[in-house]
């Protein structure tokens, strides 16, 4: 995770972005690949197994990040205890799934950029226009095509490869990106995505991960620790059982207050004295 990585996936995307933003029809011809003109469907769409690979691919990604949230959890139930993994470790996975596969995708662009996915566009049987990366105002109205992600999960992995022990750093770099080609493939091969999708995805996965890994371990502003980590959460937990006890407690005075007086309860009942 440094400049000379950050600068080559720029400058790969850039190239991407403008090659395609010129020859549009270039991600229709990729899509095309997989396309079977005499059904008139995306054939992997039917085939089980790839919908199993699918699904798989998916639960791979959440299984690197699921450690982490469970040590979180443990944590805000038992302060007293140390984090299961390092705390800078927790954040910095936790935090960058959270971006890659929800805000800058499900949250944001596939949300408000309407262009549609391939199945849906007229070249391919549907009743959709085709529209190019960079134009947002295309038919489709939720859920839409850009960016991918599955494809931005995926290459989420890049995150817990950039964890990894200098020795294995680099072949778990290429483990994932080898892994989130080949779902990103998988989605374009169902006709949910076309390449600009995926690429998109995926530098968008890269910036995030490339930003908070600085953030966290290499710039040195940052006053990230393992230990501020640990502190942070356990001022949490106790906050969050001094609110509860206070709230039960006053719940309690509140349901049980003190008992009239037995003289005033008397006079009550039976009318004040001569």
């Amino acid at each position: 995770m440094n400049r000379t990585g950050l600068f080559i996936a720029l400058a790969i995307w850039l190239v991407i972005a403008l090659v395609f933003g010129i020859f549009p029809e270039l991600d229709l011809k990729l899509a095309a690949l997989f396309y079977d003109s005499e059904t008139a469907s995306f054939p992997l769409r039917e085939n089980w197994l790839a919908r199993v690979a699918r699904d798989g691919a998916t639960s791979i990604a959440w299984a690197f990040v699921a450690p982490a949230i469970i040590a979180v959890i443990a944590k805000l139930i038992r302060p007293e205890r140390r984090l299961l993994v390092p705390g800078r470790a927790a954040v910095f996975l936790i935090v960058t799934m959270i971006l890659s596969a929800g805000v800058l995708t499900n949250f944001s662009f596939k949300a408000f950029w309407g262009r549609p996915r391939p199945v849906a566009v007229t070249e391919f049987g549907g009743t959709n226009h085709f529209v190019a990366w960079w134009n947002p105002r295309g038919d489709c109205p939720r859920n839409c095509s850009f960016f991918s992600g599955e494809g931005a999960t995926a290459f989420w992995t890049l995150a817990p490869a950039a964890l990894a022990p200098p020795q294995w750093r680099l072949p778990a770099y290429g483990a994932a990106i080898v892994f989130g080609s080949v779902t990103s493939l998988m989605r374009m091969a169902f006709g949910g995505h076309f390449f600009t999708d995926v690429a998109f995805a995926a530098l968008a996965s890269f910036i995030a991960i490339w930003l908070f890994h600085g953030v966290i371990y290499r710039w040195q502003c940052s006053a990230f620790s393992d230990e501020a980590v640990e502190r942070w959460l356990s001022a949490r937990s106790l906050a969050r059982r001094r609110k509860a006890a206070g709230t039960s407690a006053a719940a309690a005075n509140g349901m049980g207050g003190p008992a009239p007086d037995a003289g005033n309860a008397s006079e009550a009942a039976t009318g004040p004295g001569p």
